[in-house]
């Protein structure tokens, strides 16, 4: 009898949780255009040095209580006023479409310091190959003072065990190109239970409040040290 009642409580909370899931995907795609309207209107706000993102639905900030608490968000808020901010991340964004629909408008911009997050809606129909190329053709068209981050922790297999494949690619496309990569990885895994429970919106997809300032955190290190940079004029920015 109790495992008969262990069960259902079992079946009843996966239900919860599947209709809950689609409650939150219907509320977060409405969420879409409010947001990628933020950035287009952020990107008009005048500053003396320029900060540009690349990326998915994090970047916009999907998840978040408001756009400007995404990752980008936070580390904008942490330049200050003296950085204009574009947001070239489009929600649903794969590597591929960021080549074809980012790379474009980055080439028209001389940026200070550029972040770039971007895979992770690789990962459901992954093909090693085809990510490898695209990943290596991205990197080449980045400046060299570029930042890019490995793809966030998916938590639970067989997600996380694509992810390790992908980050090595990462990884040894960005050594072999000189660029840095945020830990973003290690960061969000080490959030273990806590960061799965805690973290998420109620998509169980993307991070919220929370989540996008430890996404922020792998960042911070290498966006301080490159805005430094530009601040005393020992790296021109290109």
């Amino acid at each position: 009898m109790e495992f008969v009642v262990l069960g259902l409580a079992i079946a009843l909370w996966v239900v919860y949780l599947v209709r809950r899931q689609r409650l939150w995907r219907g509320r977060l795609a409405e969420a879409i255009p409010v947001h990628s309207k933020f950035w287009r209107d952020r990107k008009k706000v005048a500053g003396e040095r320029l900060y540009v993102a690349i990326g998915d639905s994090a970047a916009q900030g999907i998840g978040a209580s408001r756009p400007a608490h995404s990752y980008v968000g936070v580390l904008a808020k942490r330049l200050g006023g003296g950085y204009r901010v574009v947001n070239l991340g489009i929600s649903g964004a794969t590597v591929r479409m960021a080549i074809e629909r980012e790379l474009p408008a980055l080439a028209t911009l001389q940026p200070d310091i550029v972040t770039v997050s971007v895979g992770a809606n690789d990962i459901a129909g992954f093909d090693e190959e085809r990510f490898a190329r695209d990943i290596r053709e991205l990197f080449d068209a980045l400046p060299p003072h570029a930042i890019v981050a490995d793809l966030p922790s998916f938590y639970f297999l067989p997600g996380e065990k694509r992810v390790a494949v992908a980050n090595r690619i990462v990884r040894d496309a960005a050594a072999e190109r000189g660029l840095v990569v945020a830990p973003l990885h290690a960061r969000t895994r080490w959030q273990g239970l806590w960061g799965v429970s805690t973290q998420f919106a109620g998509d169980l997809f993307h991070p919220n409040d929370r989540g996008y300032r430890v996404w922020a955190s792998a960042f911070e290190s290498a966006v301080d040290a490159r805005a430094a940079a530009v601040e005393d004029g020992s790296d021109e920015a290109g």
